[in-house]
C-alpha cells in the first residue's frame, strides 16, 4: 500500500501571505499525521505572471517556517512536454477543438443572447468554434489567426459517464464539470491551463490527498472530469477554510495581506507563527 502523499503547489505570481504558510502546514501535517510524504510544485506555467524572484521568495518563507518537503521541487515549466502529451491524448479523442474568440468576440455574443447561462465562473462560452465546420478551422490557422483549445464539454461528459469524489471535510461529491462549459486547456500564450496542468502534475506526483482552500472546491468538478478522461488515478480531496483578517475578508495578494517575506524581515519568531497557524481551524 503506498503512503499518503501530499503537496503544496503556490504560483510565484507575488510574495507568500499568512494564508498560504496555512494551507502549506495544513498539506504538511495531514502527510505528517500518517507517516506520509509532503512534496513541494513551483506551479509557474503562466510566465506572462510569475516571476524567478518570487519562486526564491517561496523556498525562502517556507524554510523559515520550519516546512520540511521530501524530493526536488516540481517546476512546471520545466515540464511542457508531460502537458502537451496530455492534450494530445485528448485531441486524439476528438475532445478539443480550436477556439479563435478574442474575449471582445465572446463578450458581444453574450451581451447579444440577451440571456447568458453562468457557471461558477461567470457566464459561459457560447460555443461560437464549436459550430465550425474543419474547413472553416483549417482556414483560419492558414492565415494564422490565434487560437485558444478549449474541451468540448458535452462530448467529454458523455465519454466519462457518472463521476465524483471523496472530500475529507464534505464527503461524496457528484462532479457536474458541465457547469462550467467549453473549457479553456492551453492557450496561444499559456502552453496549458491551471486545470490540465495541475491535474497532470498530481498524477505524475503520485499524490493521494489533495489539500487546497476551499475557494477551489468548484475547480474539482474539472479536475475530476480530466482524470477520468486521461485514466489517471483518483485521490481524495480535503478543502480547508481559508484565513481571514479582522474585517472578515479572506487573505489574498490582491489585497495585500501581510507577507510571510515581510514578517520574517520584520523579525517575527517563526516558531511562534508556526505553532499560531497549527493551532487554527483545527490543523
Amino acid at each position: 500500500m503506498k503512503c499518503l502523499t501530499t503537496r503544496f503547489a503556490p504560483s510565484p505570481t507575488g510574495f507568500l501571505h499568512l494564508g498560504h504558510g496555512y494551507a502549506a502546514l495544513f498539506a504538511e501535517q495531514a502527510a505528517r499525521s500518517q507517516g506520509g510524504k509532503f512534496l513541494l510544485r513551483i506551479e509557474d506555467i503562466d510566465h506572462t505572471r510569475c516571476r524567478p524572484l518570487f519562486t526564491e521568495a517561496i523556498l525562502r518563507d517556507l524554510d523559515w517556517l520550519g516546512l520540511k518537503w521530501e524530493g526536488p521541487v516540481r517546476c512546471q515549466s520545466q515540464h511542457m512536454g508531460a502537458y502537451q502529451k496530455a492534450l494530445d491524448c485528448l485531441d486524439e479523442a476528438g475532445l478539443l477543438y480550436p477556439c479563435f474568440c478574442s474575449r471582445a468576440d465572446i463578450r458581444r455574443e453574450i451581451e447579444a443572447s440577451g440571456a447568458a447561462p453562468h457557471g461558477p465562473d461567470g457566464p459561459l462560452y457560447p460555443g461560437l468554434c464549436r459550430r465550425l465546420s474543419q474547413d472553416e478551422r483549417a482556414q483560419k490557422r492558414a492565415e494564422g489567426v490565434g487560437f485558444a483549445l478549449r474541451l468540448d464539454m458535452q462530448k467529454a461528459v458523455a465519454m466519462a459517464g457518472p463521476i465524483g469524489w471523496h472530500d475529507l471535510g464534505q464527503g461524496w461529491q457528484t462532479a457536474r464539470p458541465d457547469l462550467f462549459g467549453d473549457v479553456v486547456l492551453a492557450r496561444k500564450e499559456i502552453a496549458a491551463s491551471y486545470h490540465l496542468a495541475v491535474t497532470v502534475d498530481d498524477a505524475l506526483q503520485e499524490i493521494s490527498l489533495i489539500t487546497r482552500g476551499e475557494d477551489l472546491f468548484a475547480a474539482t468538478h474539472i479536475h475530476r472530469l480530466l482524470q477520468a478522461l486521461l485514466h489517471l488515478p483518483v485521490p481524495n480531496w480535503h478543502h480547508h477554510a481559508l484565513l481571514a483578517d479582522s474585517a472578515g475578508r479572506r487573505l489574498a495578494k490582491r489585497d495585500q495581506a501581510p507577507s510571510l517575506a515581510s514578517l520574517r524581515e520584520g523579525g517575527a519568531d517563526p516558531v511562534a507563527l508556526r505553532t499560531r497557524l497549527l493551532s487554527m481551524k483545527g490543523l
